[in-house]
């Protein structure tokens, strides 16, 4: 039974370190210098208990199944608290054939900032409707497009502002 228990702790502090190594590098994508920090002092800190007991513990198998599962795991945990929280900006561009005004209208009527732009594509003129918007805001954009258009290419990029307005964020 021992050996189950050290497998299963050996998994838990990977969850937690893999989980926290994630959100450090999504803070060091946003340029959120003091958080990184912090957040790697603490991944750091899981890391070496973790390490410490492995290496006390390498003898059994188990221990090592568990620490590639608690890898895994974190990785999966990280990157869904991190949609769940929303860290950041993204860059959303939207084209819809039929629908673009409507959804111009929408997005501005929700209070997002919205820029129109017009492109060519394979089938001719097209408009390109550009916003960036706080990750937080995401499920509200694309509920709103999703109402107008259900068939609109939406196109999602991180986004890093260096300077402006940007509706309804804080900097």
């Amino acid at each position: 039974m021992e050996v189950f228990y050290s497998a299963v702790i050996i998994m838990i502090l990977r969850i937690c370190d893999v989980t926290l190594g994630t959100l450090r590098t999504l803070f060091v994508i946003q340029s959120r210098k003091y958080h990184a920090g912090i957040t790697g002092f603490f991944e750091v800190l899981v890391w070496i208990f973790a390490m410490k007991y492995i290496v006390e513990h390498m003898d059994n198998i188990f221990n090592l199944i568990g620490y590639a599962t608690g890898f895994g795991l974190g990785a999966i945990l990280g990157l869904t608290l991190e949609q769940k929280i929303g860290i950041g900006f993204a860059q959303v561009n939207i084209m819809s054939n039929l629908s673009t005004d409507a959804i111009v209208d929408a997005l501005r009527n929700n209070q997002f900032g919205v820029t129109v732009m017009s492109a060519t594509g394979i089938s001719g003129g097209v408009n390109i409707i550009n916003t960036v918007i706080n990750k937080r805001k995401m499920k509200e954009l694309r509920a709103i497009v999703d109402e107008i258009d259900p068939n609109g290419f939406i196109n999602i990029q991180p986004a890093l502002p260096l300077r402006g307005f940007i509706h309804g964020a804080r900097k």
